[in-house]
């Protein structure tokens, strides 16, 4: 890659940094204002009393606020980013402090792309200059991309000072031949979902470990020792108990005893935000739960899912619906679900999503035991009407007993069993079903893998989706940490993860999987499908793979 090309490709890194910022119109935590004051200007770009940081590029380009932050291409970590050859290099005070090094062997430093160990060391007087002016520490102009800030001496001092606490000496859960980590069940899990998953960790732990050493050595050479697993992998299984409000105090709990370095896959019901605010509070990485109802929350950091589950199904829903020949003739849209599960977090976002002037939307909440309710809840349903079901697979079961009245018939794939789904056959064709996966004939070589794996390890499918998911998370954290080397730092995981996603092939169920900076939904589309016969699971799709 020519030396133009990289310039470009890395202002294009930057710009989809500060993309990630700008798009919600603040800066990426709002809290920046009780912050200590070099953190909030590497994270915010926010100075002291709430001004502005300000910034000019090498061309004369102005930058301001949360797009002048320099964790925009810094990242969280401080260890820099890499895109093709091109690489912005770590600025944590352990390397910019370190003497000279002549060769990668010699270094005692971690290996991160793009360090720079063969140069004079800064001092905090170059490092100042260096922010100021865009001269590095031997004297040299700077890349064009890194602008030139106007800090006081104080304000100088402070994001020095926030540099030097970026590097990380001692990292829970982590130690010369251990690598810990846990997963997490919540009390309203599916058991044969939770059996499922655990059996795909438990086993993929054991395979892990099998090829490990005792002790890892230093590792001096990267070149030789990149792919050699070095260190044992070990298992905690936090699980919940009581309800939902005492869970943080209980992970709390969980975390003092058992330090680990990341919470890998886990699995949850109708609750999973304790867990979220929990893992984000503790900054503790949260890698690809199985949960249908994620914590939609894009300014957080530390927790990345797979999609948005049902909400995602609303969202497609909703974009099928305005796409319907007879939609501006409909005058409700009637929602039905039950009072204590995630339809109603769907129907909430469905109905935000579905308005427009003149359409009434109508909730019909089930309240007793599955099955019943549904006579009350259909019983005026004709035409003019479209009708959304987020049900589970007993409620579907017992549609049996109604007839289908409405112009339109759209439910949840994820609530009701995909492809599974016990739709009665006059009620079968007839339904849309939101998809977010890609279709069953799509899919069927990157999940062989996987159940290639299972009969080799000899673990039972009990839960294809749920088991295929959670062997994905497991392989995508080993090729992370193959790539860390030996830089364990939380914060540099999840950026590892997001810059190597797309380059996997080996997906599962998702046809393909991306995470920019800011994003934490991987998987951001789905179909929308009908069963192909009243029996069979055959499913046809009604359009193209779609993003809402």
């Amino acid at each position: 890659m020519k030396a133009p090309t990289i310039v470009r490709t890395l202002a294009a890194l930057c710009a989809l940094s500060l993309g990630a910022v700008s798009a919600a119109g603040e800066p990426a935590q709002p809290q920046a204002s009780a912050v200590p004051i070099g953190e909030s200007i590497y994270r915010f770009g926010a100075l002291p009393g709430g001004e502005p940081l300000r910034g000019e590029r090498a061309s004369g380009v102005p930058v301001e606020g949360a797009s002048a932050a320099c964790v925009n291409c810094h990242r969280r970590s401080g260890l820099g980013a890499a895109e093709g050859r091109g690489f912005i290099p770590p600025i944590t005070g352990q390397f910019l402090f370190h003497p000279r090094v002549s060769s990668r062997d010699d270094s005692d430093l971690p290996y991160v792309d793009g360090a720079r160990i063969n140069r004079d060391p800064f001092t905090e007087e170059t490092l100042a200059r260096a922010i100021r002016q865009g001269i590095g520490a031997e004297g040299k102009p700077l890349s064009v991309l890194m602008p030139h800030y106007a800090l006081d001496d104080a304000e100088m001092a402070a994001l020095v000072d926030y540099l030097k606490h970026l590097t990380k000496t001692q990292v829970p859960g982590v130690s010369d031949s251990v690598l810990q980590f846990a997963t997490i069940i919540t009390p309203d899990a599916d058991p044969v979902k939770a059996k499922a998953m655990l059996s795909v960790l438990d086993d993929y732990f054991d395979e892990k470990n099998a090829a490990a050493r005792a002790v890892s050595p230093r590792l001096r050479s990267y070149h030789k020792m990149m792919f050699r697993a070095t260190r044992k992998w070990r298992l905690h299984v936090w699980k919940l108990t009581g309800p939902a409000n005492t869970w943080e105090a209980q992970l709390q709990e969980h975390l003092a005893a058992e330090p680990v370095f990341a919470v890998l896959s886990g699995i949850g019901g109708k609750n999973w935000a304790p867990v979220h605010h929990f893992c984000e509070q503790a900054e503790l990485p949260c890698l690809f739960p199985n949960v249908d109802l994620p914590v939609v929350a894009e300014n957080d950091f530390y927790a990345l899912y797979f999609s948005r589950g049902v909400l995602l199904e609303a969202g497609l829903i909703a974009h099928q619906l305005q796409e319907q020949p007879h939609w501006s003739a409909v005058r409700r849209l009637v929602q039905v679900y039950r009072a204590d599960d995630i339809g109603a977090a769907a129907a909430t976002t469905l109905a935000g999503e579905s308005h427009r002037s003149g359409l009434e939307i109508v909730r019909r909440v089930l309240r007793a035991e599955a099955g019943s309710g549904l006579s009350s809840a259909l019983k005026d349903i004709g035409p003019g009407d479209d009708l959304v079901l987020w049900l589970r697979p007993k409620d579907l079961a017992a549609l049996g007993n109604h007839p289908v009245k409405a112009d339109g018939v759209w439910m949840s794939g994820l609530m009701g069993a995909l492809e599974h789904a016990p739709l009665p056959s006059a009620w079968r064709s007839g339904t849309h079903m939101a998809y977010p996966f890609d279709l069953p004939d799509k899919r069927r070589i990157r999940v062989d893998y996987p159940l290639g794996w299972f009969r080799i390890r000899k673990v039972p499918v009990l839960d294809l989706q749920v088991q295929a998911d959670t062997y994905l998370a497991c392989g995508l954290l080993s090729e992370t940490l193959n790539h860390m080397v030996d830089t364990f730092v939380r914060d540099y995981l999840i950026e590892r993860i997001e810059s190597m996603l797309e380059h996997r092939i080996i997906t599962g169920y998702y046809p393909r999987l991306t995470l920019a900076p800011g994003q934490r939904f991987a998987s951001k589309g789905g179909y929308m499908v009908h069963f192909a016969e009243p029996t069979g699971a055959k499913l046809m799709a009604e359009g193209d793979w779609t993003v809402p």
